[in-house]
């Protein structure tokens, strides 16, 4: 499990990590991600300074290059308020190797303080907000993808998930390959572009067996390498991102 960290039941505020997909490609994402924040009473911080969590460079084997732009984050958040991500990859980053980044450095003990104060959005919206949704929208049968770097190196549990079953009009159908890879992986899609686009043909097949009409997951890079499946195949299903799909459905215009 990731660095654990207290906060108040329902702090007054929050810091937002936008990510770097969301920012350029999924802003609808990212902004939805904050609205839903604010709707829970939340006042949330977005530091204008922030930029990439370093991941690209650090598996890219950059480390040097990775530790310079993981400083540039942690001292863009330097009170002791959670920092809540639209997105377990770039929490995995935070949580997981930023530690092995500052390995003897003298940011060491504040990036230790940064990770432990990072919450994906949906296990913060679960688990610390508590919050309760009401469905708004026309019936819609929705299938999940589960990240790989949120479950297994973040340890995202099904939050989103339950976050879905709250809304009455929502029918989710369970993919039966949902465990596996969908081969973007940041670097891997890549340096490995064959097996990358196979493990994308099998992750889009399955998705599209489900007779869905939407494709929904927490990270915007799996989201982006399986709609590009599915459009090259034709298919009907879109994708988009939970936070994009839960406030779309619940707020009220």
């Amino acid at each position: 499990m990731k660095p654990s960290c207290s906060f108040p039941e329902k702090p007054e505020a929050v810091y937002y990590f936008g990510t770097c997909l969301a920012d350029l490609l999924y802003a609808d994402a990212g902004m939805a991600g904050i609205r839903l924040l604010q709707r829970e009473g939340v006042r949330v911080i977005y530091p204008r300074g922030q930029s990439c969590c370093g991941q690209p460079a650090f598996n890219s084997g950059f480390q040097d290059e990775a530790r310079e732009v993981a400083a540039q984050q942690i001292v863009q958040f330097p009170k002791n308020l959670p920092i809540v991500i639209p997105s377990g990859s770039c929490g995995a980053m935070m949580t997981r190797h930023y530690e092995e980044l500052f390995q003897g450095h003298p940011l060491h003990e504040k990036a230790q303080s940064f990770s432990a104060r990072i919450f994906e959005l949906s296990e913060f919206l679960v688990n610390v907000l508590n919050v309760k949704l009401e469905d708004r929208g026309d019936p819609v049968k929705v299938t999940w993808h589960s990240s790989c770097h949120a479950k297994r190196e973040y340890g995202l549990g099904d939050e989103a998930k339950q976050l879905l079953r709250q809304l009455k009009n929502v029918e989710l159908v369970e993919l039966e390959r949902e465990n596996e890879c969908c081969g973007f992986g940041g670097t891997f899609s890549v340096k490995f572009p064959a097996i990358s686009g196979v493990m994308a043909q099998d992750k889009s097949a399955d998705v599209m067996q489900t007779g869905a009409d939407l494709l929904l997951s927490t990270d915007c890079g799996c989201l982006m390498n399986i709609n590009g499946a599915l459009e090259k195949q034709k298919s009907q299903v879109q994708s988009q991102h939970f936070a994009s799909f839960i406030w779309n459905r619940t707020h009220v215009s």
